[in-house]
């Protein structure tokens, strides 16, 4: 007995120094993601990503994320978060009051992960299918107390470090109502400007800095025929953005679930979800080829109180479980939790259940600021 207890202690004792000398190094370094890529597609809580799966035919780019998390969204000011306090508190890391853009709730100006990267000599971009100066894009760039101030805020993007954005919101910059020029601002700090068409990327060169401005103050719906304006638009600035050898980080925004979801209109969310799967799949494509890019999807907050609930019979006596109807709860906002999807090098920090400021914190510990 005595024998047999003796091989057994040995043979536990060699398998514990076995994976002792086979586990993680945790002195060694954590691999950082030489880019971050941050996709906010606002308004869109769980039913309009659930939507995805119905709506369309091939498998969405959601499905291709492991790391998945939920973020709290509640502002400083409110229990249920504008699109302002919910990007200042990616942007930034603080919670703020609703409107609030770039500012803490005494209305400090606070860095941003964008000024912040810039410091450290990274390319930065924006973009955006409503106004570039509009809550969510003018968060990353600008620090004014109110939303509401567009040509203020076009006047910081003029004066920032942005390096390339896409947008709408050509009026905020050129025929403002104070006579300032700053579409003339722009090519004076060396942006090259087009309001009709997205540049090949073969025609860009890497000294220039790039403005893709539309004349309109908001990109069209894609029920309008807006097409592929938000993919090219990304296509367009990964091109651009990784010609920098130190890296860069990009944010893009799929603005109008959240409008679907104010006026209540399940096709427009279904359709702006679609596009915005769309421009997921081409962000996961260059992070699986690159090796060393973040790739974040989450949202601001969700919009409209959406469900996909069975649909009703024509007498309401029963519903049709073989059939789903988009049904709304608010023409607001909800105060739901958000999922956040992760892949890449720090995809691991975005796991669990946290409050919307730790994706700024999480940015910055994967990146190793």
């Amino acid at each position: 007995m005595k024998h047999h207890l003796k091989y057994t202690v040995h043979f536990v004792i060699l398998i514990f120094i076995s994976l002792s000398c086979s586990g993680p190094d945790l002195n060694e370094e954590p691999v950082r993601p030489k880019n971050i890529i941050l996709l906010i597609g606002d308004g869109m809580g769980l039913s309009q990503i659930s939507s995805s799966y119905f709506q369309k035919e091939t498998e969405p780019n959601f499905s291709r994320f492991n790391q998945i998390g939920l973020i709290k969204t509640s502002s400083s000011s409110h229990k249920i978060t504008d699109s302002a306090a919910g990007a200042t508190a990616f942007a930034s890391g603080r919670k703020t009051y609703n409107g609030a853009i770039g500012m803490d709730a005494d209305t400090t100006s606070i860095k941003t992960i964008l000024e912040l990267t810039k410091n450290r000599d990274l390319a930065a971009g924006v973009i955006s299918t409503s106004s570039i100066t509009h809550a969510t894009p003018a968060c990353f760039y600008a620090h004014v107390p109110s939303r509401s101030m567009n040509e203020e805020i076009a006047r910081q993007l003029a004066g920032s470090s942005v390096d390339f954005f896409a947008g709408a919101g050509l009026k905020y910059f050129k025929d403002r109502e104070d006579g300032a020029d700053y579409y003339d601002s722009l090519i004076s700090k060396n942006f090259v400007v087009d309001t009709l068409e997205l540049v090949n990327p073969a025609e860009m060169c890497s000294d220039c800095r790039y403005a893709y401005l539309d004349t309109a103050s908001a990109m069209p719906r894609m029920l309008d025929g807006r097409g592929d304006f938000l993919p090219n638009a990304t296509s367009l600035g990964l091109e651009f953005l990784s010609k920098d050898e130190d890296g860069f980080f990009l944010m893009i925004e799929g603005s109008q679930i959240d409008w679907g979801g104010h006026s209540n209109d399940a096709d427009y969310i279904y359709t702006e979800v679609l596009d915005f799967d769309k421009v997921i799949g081409l962000a996961l494509d260059f992070a699986e080829k690159d090796g060393n890019t973040l790739v974040i999807v989450t949202a601001d907050h969700e919009t409209g109180g959406f469900t996909l609930a069975s649909t009703p019979s024509e007498d309401g006596n029963w519903s049709d479980y073989d059939k789903i109807t988009g049904s709304f709860s608010t023409g607001g906002h909800s105060s739901t939790l958000i999922p956040v999807f992760a892949y890449g090098p720090g995809s691991e920090f975005f796991n669990g259940i946290y409050e919307n400021t730790e994706i700024y914190h999480k940015m910055v510990r994967a990146r190793g600021f």
